[in-house]
């Protein structure tokens, strides 16, 4: 006998969502995924096909409360199955969260730490590269070690084309550390350049040891920074839902 569960990583503008299928024997595997886009609605029969099936479902959100509450509506889940959202928490496990209070800490970045702790009892550093790029340490004991919060690569170059009347550009080149050779190569390998180095500085600052420290890279970003950095094993796709998965079945 197995049950689906519908997990979402819901953002301002967009959420991230997979089906899971949990048997009672423990086994658990993914049989959909995609994303739904808030404002353009773009996604939104796919996510409500997957919500039909489901006898579950827990949110991961940094949406306010009345964005939540749309979107649960719109998902249509059958009767009884009632949304559980995660919340950031003092400590999870030896996971201690560094906030005076926990609970005004993203809940995504709190999810992905859980996770990295989950896979890990080294001291690591949590990349998560999404409209925002957060980088968190978690050290050896378990102790959240602080972070850091930076507008993502989206978000940089909006505020550049706001803000500059003459960069205009209609190329989507690819994000590269090699310097442009057009507006929009400059714009967007700056970006990259802004992006990896902000994670470097970040490694470097906090005393990265190659040899014993880890590095996690998640996010719809999360592939680039990893090889634009060097750290290319090291992404992984769905570290903020494993992180719900962990919260939400001690909840």
């Amino acid at each position: 006998m197995s049950e689906h569960c519908l997990q979402l990583d819901v953002g301002n503008s967009s959420a991230k969502w997979r089906l899971m299928e949990m048997s009672a024997g423990g086994s658990q595997s993914v049989i959909d995924r995609g994303i739904f886009l808030i404002e353009s609605q773009q996604g939104l029969a796919e996510i409500q096909a997957a919500a039909k099936q489901a006898s579950r479902a827990w949110l991961s959100s940094v949406a306010g409360t009345e964005k939540n509450a749309r979107l649960v509506s719109q998902l249509s889940l059958p009767e009884g199955v009632h949304p559980w959202f995660a919340s950031s928490a003092g400590h999870f496990g030896d996971l201690i969260n560094s906030y005076r209070d926990p609970a005004r800490m993203g809940v995504d970045r709190w999810l992905a730490m859980v996770a990295a702790r989950n896979l890990t009892s080294q001291r690591c550093c949590v990349v998560d590269a999404g409209s925002a790029l957060t980088i968190d340490w978690v050290s050896q004991a378990g102790q959240h070690e602080g972070g850091y919060i930076i507008p993502g690569p989206a978000l940089m170059e909006r505020a550049l084309l706001l803000d500059t009347d003459t960069v205009r550009f209609d190329e989507a080149p690819d994000y590269q550390l090699s310097p442009g050779t057009s507006t929009a190569e400059a714009v967007r390998h700056g970006i990259a350049l802004a992006q990896a180095g902000a994670v470097e500085l970040a490694l470097r600052v906090a005393g990265f040891d190659e040899a014993n420290d880890l590095v996690f890279f998640t996010g719809g970003a999360g592939q680039m920074l990893a090889d634009l950095t060097g750290h290319a094993a090291s992404y992984s796709q769905d570290l903020v839902f494993e992180g719900l998965q962990l919260v939400a079945s001690k909840g």
